[in-house]
């Protein structure tokens, strides 16, 4: 897998931000690296508050020709002129999501550690699988995914493949051979300076 190419940077958002004081750190990491896709990432079920932040973030990723997803909210994509869902329960619903947004979307599934949940996702439409968390979360109930599932997917599947939750610079480069996308959030939004933060993590990478 030395001829793999670099993985490329999926930014995900923290899962409560106000808009107005999100959109100038988000700008600057924007404007500091190369990001390949933005994930709208909102915990609450206050349809509001993610519309205002559906509006807000699309024209900051578009202005810098960055596709922008929204986690679960399938309804939300064409009503806010984002680019496609990213589905956190696995292969459910990826037919469906396909089907109402059709072939030019981008549909993505989160499929934990569990290869057989990775293969039914793509073979109903997924865009991509990610895999995680590759670290410890803290969280104890998460089953972490091993290098060993993203090297076999990079051996047997086509399908690009996500890595994501509790990075450290270390996981990166132990993941960099067998990785299309490393999805990074909570480990560069918690400080003060995410722009830092993810060159730290991705130093490795250069």
């Amino acid at each position: 897998m030395a001829d793999r190419d670099r993985p490329q940077i999926y930014l995900v958002t923290p899962p409560a931000f106000d808009p107005a004081d999100f959109a100038p750190r988000l700008a600057r990491v924007l404007d500091g690296a190369a990001i390949a896709c933005l994930r709208l990432a909102l915990a609450t079920r206050d349809a509001d508050r993610v519309a205002r932040a559906a509006d807000t973030l699309r024209e900051i990723a578009h202005a810098r020709d960055v596709p922008i997803v929204i986690e679960s909210h399938v309804a939300l994509v064409a009503r806010h002129g984002l680019d496609g869902v990213h589905l956190p329960d696995g292969a459910r619903g990826v037919r469906a999501a396909r089907a109402a947004l059709g072939g030019e979307a981008i549909v993505g599934a989160f499929a934990r550690a569990s290869r057989h949940e990775g293969i039914t996702a793509g073979e109903a439409g997924a865009d991509y699988v990610a895999f995680g968390p590759v670290g410890d979360s803290g969280l104890g109930e998460a089953t972490r995914a091993p290098r060993d599932l993203f090297l076999w997917w990079s051996e047997m599947i086509e399908l690009p493949v996500v890595a994501e939750g509790a990075f450290d610079a270390a996981l990166v480069a132990e993941l960099a051979p067998v990785a299309d996308f490393f999805a990074f959030g909570e480990e560069i939004w918690r400080g003060d300076d995410p722009v830092a933060a993810l060159r730290s993590l991705t130093a490795a990478l250069d």
